[in-house]
């Protein structure tokens, strides 16, 4: 083992919309960082991937084994890479709304408080979607939460045939809005993620190193137990070793719970913060179905996602429950969930000659339907030697149903709209579930609370059982809403970076 002869201020793991964040955020303030990153930088030809070969191959799988529900081994969609799974996330950043801090019944039962509320995050989310590049409107999103002012940025041109889209939309009677888009207008890689406006703005600071390729194994905790005095991380076949005054984990909902398992001691013998047993529990990810409509006019298969809809966010004429939000899926073939999960056409998809394939996806519109789910110790993930095990069942299943097949209605709306010349009806609307092979945007396996009984971290995000450890990616939420989670990621991690600074 080699040991790193120098001494941090903080040792950040992992680089995504957490980690990228707030190691900017860090350097920004003159700390000496140390930003652990288990991959390296992706090349730019995979961060722009617009081709049938999204289908052909699994690009954005790491090659790694974890094993299901079912005890059979997959190969889940994540990203290990600079920027983390921002690489691939769409770039759609809203805000939860207010009631979704809880406490919140959903259709199944109640989500609990995250003993946070929204006027706690709002000053942060501002922060975000400046710091990001937020492209958006405000005032036309019906479930929109308050804001002092609009977007940084004016929403970006969509398509000509979603503008049509749009206003079949409107005249049904729904509220179709600019879908707030992380953007960085360059022309090589226009989409915003947290290599650019994180990792970027950390690496050109004087104090901050970046270590690439360095898998974190493991945290090594003092006699007492009580605080983390080093990171050992496996660098190009070498075991390292690196000590901070403080160290935060955001190497993802999967990964950080995994880091605190693996660290288990004779003072945390289930893990490290694990003392309350919830290390890893309350698995969580959007329940997420795909939906097709058939295409009147061919288009490119290859455009960004444009629209969000919200009216049957917290119920529709029938049930007052929540339902959940619709968002354009984005050209077919430029979509990396979309290729993870296309519905009914998975066979097709292997079948078709690249041609055949390209015009399949000229032909469609894909539209995502998501709707929030509730936490449940069950749903967790384990250590099974050196794999992860993984126990998940989607819940809150009849109100994402209820979403979708309302949504449908509107689609035949549409279609049945004199004035809508760009898609057609169809004998049925192709639709899947994304798989639970998709884990790039998961959340709540070491929960934020008060209660250290019952919660793996404060409402700090500093561990309840370590005092130099903090936690500021999305393992921490209490609940999944059924908006996108990466802007709340962002701004919770600004949110513990001010609270760090303060103690430092």
């Amino acid at each position: 083992m080699i040991i790193d002869d120098q001494h941090y201020d903080v040792i950040v793991i992992g680089s995504g919309a957490a980690g990228g964040t707030l190691a900017g955020h860090l350097a920004s303030a003159g700390k000496a960082v140390l930003l652990l990153e288990r991959g390296g930088a992706m090349p730019l030809a995979d961060q722009n991937v617009a081709d049938v070969d999204l289908f052909r191959k699994d690009r954005y799988h790491p090659g790694e084994q974890w094993f299901g529900t079912d005890g059979d081994p997959f190969s889940p969609q994540t990203i290990y890479a600079l920027g983390g799974n921002t690489k691939i996330w769409g770039a759609v950043l809203q805000r939860m709304r207010e009631r979704e801090f809880g406490p919140l019944a959903l259709q199944e039962g109640p989500v609990p408080s995250w003993e946070i509320g929204y006027a706690d995050l709002a000053p942060y989310y501002e922060r975000a979607e400046e710091l990001y590049r937020v492209h958006g409107q405000a005032g036309i999103d019906p479930t929109e939460p308050p804001r002092r002012g609009d977007y940084p940025f004016k929403p970006r041109p969509i398509e000509p045939f979603m503008q049509e889209l749009r206003a079949a939309l409107e005249r049904c009677g729904n509220h179709p809005f600019d879908l707030p888009l992380s953007w960085s207008e360059s022309t090589s890689d226009p989409t915003g993620d947290a290599e650019l406006f994180g990792v970027e703005p950390a690496r050109a600071a004087a104090r901050v190193r970046i270590r690439e390729r360095a898998r974190v194994r493991r945290l090594h905790v003092n006699p007492t137990g009580r605080e983390v005095r080093g990171v050992e991380a496996e660098i190009e076949g070498t075991s390292w070793l690196f000590s901070a005054n403080a160290v935060v984990l955001a190497a993802g909902a999967i990964n950080s719970a995994e880091i605190l398992l693996r660290s288990a001691t004779e003072h945390h013998s289930r893990g490290l913060a694990n003392g309350s047993d919830q290390v890893g529990r309350n698995l969580m990810k959007h329940q997420l179905t795909s939906v097709i409509q058939l295409a009147a006019e061919p288009n490119s298969g290859r455009y960004g996602r444009s629209l969000g809809i919200t009216d049957y966010y917290w119920g529709d004429s029938n049930v007052s429950v929540p339902l959940g939000a619709i968002l354009s899926g984005g050209g077919v073939l430029q979509d990396a969930l979309f290729a993870e999960s296309p519905p009914v056409l998975s066979l097709v998809t292997k079948l078709l000659p690249s041609f055949g394939l390209e015009q399949l996806a000229s032909r469609s519109v894909a539209w995502w339907a998501s709707s929030a789910v509730r936490p449940d110790p069950h749903n967790r993930l384990t250590l099974r030697g050196n794999h992860l095990q993984i126990h998940y069942l989607p819940n809150n299943r009849e109100a994402h149903d209820r979403l979708v097949y309302r949504w449908i209605d509107t689609l035949k709306q549409m279609e049945a709209d004199p004035l809508c010349h760009v898609v057609k009806p169809a004998p049925t609307h192709p639709r899947g579930e994304a798989p639970l092979t998709v884990m790039g945007s998961v959340c709540g396996t070491c929960r934020m609370g008060s209660n250290p009984a019952t919660s793996v971290v404060d409402l700090q995000g500093r561990c309840h059982e370590l005092a130099n450890l903090w936690i500021a990616d999305a393992s921490v939420f209490p609940s999944c809403p059924s908006v996108p989670i990466g802007l709340t990621v962002i701004a919770n991690a600004l949110r513990i970076g001010d609270q760090m600074l303060a103690t430092l």
